[in-house]
């Protein structure tokens, strides 16, 4: 049998060891929508979003900041693009036309500091893209609704989800079989404003809904739903 030279092999090595760890991730920093195209989202916006909306952090309904973040942070460039279709105009969803969408999508990526890049953004080429901070980070801010997976105890009088997942978005995350296995985390997330006897759940594996206090729920989640999802735990 012929030999293979040791750094071919090698190189094969590293290629599937690439394969296996998959493409960076892309990310709405990556310049996804072009300047021409915010240009044209602006001349859209005016007539169809201005009168309801606000291109500022301050204002009526404000597209830009903090409300931006609260409402997207984690989720990708076609959910934003689904939401404008969804959503816009005010009492006439979907009177618009597909590229039309995408030019307001684009304006509000540029009004919240996205750069711009060498392609128009599109339907079929958001759906991968990201959005997250600048760092990477996909924290999710306050207010945001999240949901964790966790242990139920007891810290003093207060209950808290400990070993707690990093929260996700409560509608990107459903409920499934998975919560019950799923790794946990190292997070210990204090449990707000429970106007529910949880007393029979301690010591369990739950799911907890709610409103995040403080970004990524460092001052705990304000309750509004607790879900058994394993006898034990972790």
């Amino acid at each position: 049998m012929q030999s293979v030279p040791v750094y071919l092999v090698f190189l094969a090595a590293t290629g599937l060891l690439k394969a296996q760890a998959g493409a960076p991730r892309k990310t709405a920093w990556d310049g996804v929508y072009t300047e021409a195209q915010a240009a044209r989202g602006m001349a859209a916006y005016g007539p169809s979003c201005g009168g309801c909306h606000a291109l500022v952090p301050e204002g009526k309904a404000p597209l830009v900041g903090d409300a931006f973040w609260k409402s997207f942070a984690q989720k990708s460039v076609a959910d934003l693009l689904e939401f404008v279709s969804d959503n816009m105009p005010n009492g006439s969803p979907h009177s618009l036309s597909d590229p039309a969408y995408a030019d307001i999508v684009a304006l509000m990526l540029k009004s919240n500091g996205f750069p711009a890049g060498k392609t128009e953004l599109e339907r079929n080429n958001s759906a991968d893209v990201q959005i997250v901070k600048k760092d990477g980070s996909s924290e999710l801010p306050s207010d945001a609704l999240a949901r964790v997976v966790g242990c139920l105890a007891r810290s003093g009088g207060d209950w808290v989800v400990t070993k707690a997942t990093a929260p996700e978005r409560a509608e990107n995350a459903a409920a499934g079989a998975q919560d019950a296995t799923r790794p946990l985390g190292s997070r210990t997330i204090p449990l707000k404003f429970v106007i529910t006897r949880l007393d029979p759940l301690l010591g369990s594996r739950v799911a907890v809904n709610g409103l995040l206090i403080g970004d990524g729920g460092k001052d705990g989640i304000n309750v509004t739903m607790v879900n058994r999802v394993s006898e034990k735990c972790p």
